[in-house]
């Protein structure tokens, strides 16, 4: 599977990012994937990688970058419970500092640069997000209904900015949350506002799951939730985007 490191240009900066497409030498969909807090790391990789193997062109963005290139804070090989509070005092200001306003900024120079790459065919693209990275996701996709078709979000604070905000989603949506994401109140909150946007959805409490459960680097990592998420995910994809195959056989 090919692979690039990219530089995005961005109204602050470059951001750094990383790629992975079929390398049949033909133009496939686009995917914008923001990963969880943590960052680009091998797993994020390997999770872009299988996903660009389905016939997706995957660009995933170091939206720390104003902070240094990733890893912006140094990561263990594997973010067990004993390494998590350190790792996580250094991010929280990271991510207190990506204000929604910034997030927008760069939402717009992502999806320019993933649709002006030369292996990106035409037509609308995908965002899928982990953690923050869901929020990232649905931001971005609440802000541009003309060019997200998709829209996907894991164990991820979709409705930190109130559910009223999902308003003009235009997207169809899969929100894969942890148990221990959100009450039940919270829950039948976002599903109705997600009834009132009037978009296609699946919003769905992956059993027995806690806050994390698809990256498999981390002590919150689920098997079977993170085949749920593949499960879910690519035949989103496939509805919503054309990228002249048949859902769930990747290409390598």
């Amino acid at each position: 599977m090919p692979t690039k490191s990219l530089q995005i240009p961005t109204a602050d900066g470059q951001a750094d990012a990383f790629a992975a497409f079929p390398g049949d030498g033909d133009r496939h969909p686009g995917v914008l994937m923001y990963g969880d807090g943590f960052g680009i790391r091998p797993v994020l990789r390997e999770m872009a990688r299988e996903l660009a193997g389905h016939g997706y062109y995957v660009l995933v963005p170091n939206y720390f970058y104003r902070h240094g290139p990733a890893p912006v804070v140094e990561l263990p090989e594997y973010i067990g419970e004993e390494a998590r509070d350190a790792v996580f005092a250094q991010l929280m200001p990271l991510i207190e500092a990506h204000t929604a306003e910034r997030a927008l900024r760069d939402a717009d120079a992502y999806l320019t640069f993933l649709t002006a790459q030369p292996e990106v065919g035409p037509g609308p693209v995908a965002v899928t997000g982990y953690c923050i990275g869901g929020l990232l996701a649905t931001r971005t996709a609440v802000a541009h209904p003309g060019r997200v078709a998709a829209l996907a979000a894991f164990h991820a604070p979709v409705a930190a900015d109130g559910p009223e905000s999902l308003a003009k989603l235009a997207a169809e949506v899969h929100f894969g949350h942890a148990e221990s994401d959100l009450t039940p109140e919270g829950f039948g909150e976002l599903n109705q506002a997600l009834d009132a946007a009037g978009v296609g959805y699946t919003s769905e409490i992956y059993p027995g799951t806690v806050h994390g459960f698809t990256m498999s680097d981390t002590d919150a990592f689920d098997a079977a939730a993170l085949r749920l998420h593949w499960e879910r995910l690519l035949p989103l994809l496939g509805r919503t985007l054309d990228r002249g195959g048949e859902v769930g056989h990747p290409r390598r």
